[in-house]
């Protein structure tokens, strides 16, 4: 049974920096993380990124290497690979290393599993060749491996930064097919005031758009009716752009349209969650300081709702001040004396999320996709199957599980549940909110007979003690 003072489940941009923020006030810290290197996504393998790579990727990415180094603290306990797959009673964590089962606990609990990418069902998606476009810098970052002849497809300032990154690495996108609109941009006008407070993402944006027309990638945007086809591997996108008809051949079709909060864990736990609009997403609710409906339970980062990497890293150490307030490692005077700059700071990085997230709203017939297109891959259900629920009586995601196992696979809905949720919602007139999402229960991830075989005998240990 491993002890700490705080737990925290994460070792992104948020994990890393409450870790550090955490240990200097005193208190003992065990960092999580499913990865066997520290930094989440944004950051992954930052720890053994060459020179090159750092060219590649740009100095957004190597800014991470402090994050990663600030771990190497005497109070801070790193279990890399470490599957957290059950948590009970709010602060008592079990989870898997190398096959092996074993529990941690905790006077405090940091949830900082940071985003999931949005799903994008179209018709076709499921064919080899095609994947996420962040699946496809997973693969820049940890391999060095750059896809060929790739179509970008989707919406969000993401798309862009992949696309300059695949140009550095030699191998430039085909296209980027993307799906926002004039007025989705003219809408998001109204909020630019507001954004040039993040004027340096505006710029960031500029230099990746300028690197991308130097290449000469053509772009097509308000892009409808995507369709990927292929025999046994996709060959060709098809869309509308403007009235009119197109179809890219290519190699690989990589999705995106927007990310949005990783919530199995808050999910599973019973901490509260509202509907946000604007993101078509669930998020958790908690306070100024990350804390939950459940007292001695946190949530940091982009798990607590989108607002980018250095937002998350701000988040997290406010989460580790107010923890170590908690747990009198510091006072209240110091607590706030440290967090005011954190906010300020904090405040100027989600300025300009009213803007990105108007100019670049997720697909709304991926959100809502046609009868024939599959949304569960696990158990192969499709948009028509829900709404044909719906008209059976179902009224949320948890009664699609009876009527045909939607959510009850590998992923155990990470990837169809938002959908689901849109679905039914759409069918019965009915709000996100009041759909709701699924209900979420350990065992978190896939877990063996034999792991728990060996979490039965690390407890007759422990007693025997």
């Amino acid at each position: 049974m491993h002890e700490a003072d705080l737990i925290i489940i994460g070792a992104g941009p948020a994990g890393m920096a409450a870790a550090h923020t955490a240990a200097g006030t005193g208190l003992s810290v065990l960092l999580l993380d499913e990865q066997q290197r520290a930094g989440g996504q944004i950051y992954r393998d930052i720890e053994r990124s060459s020179k090159t790579r750092g060219e590649l990727l740009g100095k957004d990415y190597i800014a991470g290497l402090d994050l990663a180094n600030g771990l190497n603290h005497k109070l801070i306990s790193h279990i890399r690979g470490a599957t957290v797959w059950q948590i009970e009673d709010a602060r008592l964590v079990t989870f898997t290393v190398n096959g092996k089962a074993t529990q941690a606990t905790g006077k405090r609990l940091l949830i900082a599993t940071g985003a999931l990418e949005r799903p994008m069902p179209v018709p076709g998606w499921t064919l080899p060749g095609v994947m996420t476009a962040g699946a496809a810098q997973i693969l820049l970052k940890q391999s060095g491996i750059v896809c060929q002849r790739a179509v970008l497809v989707g919406t969000g300032p993401l798309l862009y930064l992949i696309a300059a990154q695949m140009v550095r690495a030699g191998s430039p996108p085909l296209a980027l097919v993307e799906t926002q609109t004039y007025n989705n941009r003219a809408f998001a006008m109204r909020h630019v005031i507001g954004a040039l407070r993040g004027l340096r993402y505006f710029v960031k944006g500029l230099g990746l758009l300028a690197e991308i027309r130097r290449a000469g990638i053509k772009r097509y945007t308000g892009a409808a009716d995507i369709c990927i086809e292929g025999h046994n591997r996709a060959e060709t996108v098809h869309f509308t752009s403007r009235g009119r008809e197109h179809r890219i051949e290519a190699a690989n079709i990589l999705l995106h349209h927007g990310v949005v909060p990783n919530t199995q864990v808050t999910h599973s736990i019973g901490v509260i969650h509202y509907w946000n609009e604007q993101q078509r997403c669930f998020i958790p609710r908690r306070d100024d300081w990350g804390r939950t409906n459940l007292h001695d339970v946190f949530v940091a980062g982009d798990g607590s709702g989108i607002g980018g990497a250095k937002s998350a890293e701000l988040s997290g150490r406010l989460a580790a001040l107010e923890i170590a307030c908690d747990l009198d490692a510091i006072g209240n005077g110091d607590r706030d004396l440290q967090a005011t700059p954190l906010r300020t700071a904090l405040s100027g990085e989600m300025a300009v999320r009213p803007f990105i997230d108007r100019a670049y709203p997720p697909f709304e017939g991926s959100l809502l996709p046609a009868d024939s297109t599959i949304i569960c891959r696990c158990e192969e259900v499709t948009a028509g199957d829900i709404r044909r629920h719906a008209k059976l009586g179902c009224l949320g995601p948890n009664q699609t599980k009876a009527f045909s196992r939607s959510g009850m696979g590998p992923c155990q809905g990470r990837f169809c549940g938002l959908t689901v949720t849109e679905l039914l919602a759409q069918a019965n007139h009915s709000t996100q909110e009041e759909t709701g999402y699924y209900r979420i229960r350990p065992p978190l991830k896939p877990v063996s007979l034999g792991e728990l075989a060996t979490l039965a005998d690390t407890e007759t240990k422990e007693a025997a003690k």
